[in-house]
């Protein structure tokens, strides 16, 4: 039997909030309670579960994304901090030897990390990614998991985008490019 992740890549405030930075609003929103059942579920099978989040400076002129997208999850902010019940979720089980947070500084949580190292320590073979955006931050740690060898599952319930088309290619691009499984609920 493989031995598997959560990844639960930005799903802050910012991304899915009304008011978030560069919120992905309601499809984000629709996806909470299950991605707070897949956390329990993983946290309390003593699978591995990590928080991926996107970690940035504020008015830093050298990050690429800066001349994309507005400042988002700037450290000390509120638009950083988990949404909704997930930061309840991240609060109750943080000292639990199985729940961990990463901060990333790329799309892909693999770039500038220690995850690549913290699965294969853990022998893990199969990462199951949620959170946002389907066509940015999860894809681009999908392509890497891919390119590391590693076993790649997608819940589709658990990924959104303010980008429906994106969403709609990025789901197809798992499964035709990725050869990743994705699981529909």
């Amino acid at each position: 039997m493989s031995k598997k992740c959560l990844l639960n890549v930005d799903y802050t405030n910012d991304f899915i909030a009304e008011d978030g930075a560069l919120t992905c609003g309601k499809p984000g929103q629709a996806i909470e309670e299950y991605i707070i059942s897949l956390t329990k579920q993983f946290i309390d099978n003593g699978d591995e579960v990590v928080f991926a989040i996107d970690k940035h400076l504020e008015n830093d002129p050298y990050h690429p994304e800066a001349m994309l997208y507005p400042p988002h999850n700037i450290v000390g902010t509120k638009g950083r901090e988990l949404y909704g019940d997930l930061q309840n979720v991240w609060e109750a089980n943080k000292s639990k030897s199985n729940v961990h947070w990463m901060d990333k500084t790329r799309y892909s949580a693999f770039v500038g990390t220690s995850l690549e190292l913290f699965l294969r320590e853990r022998k893990i073979s199969e990462i199951h990614i949620v959170g946002t955006c389907t066509d940015i931050c999860v894809l681009h740690t999908a392509i890497d998991a891919y390119g590391k060898g590693f076993d790649i599952v997608i819940h589709e319930n658990g990924v959104a985008s303010f980008n429906q088309i994106g969403h709609e290619w990025a789901l197809q691009h798992f499964v035709n490019t990725l050869n990743a499984t994705v699981v529909k609920n």
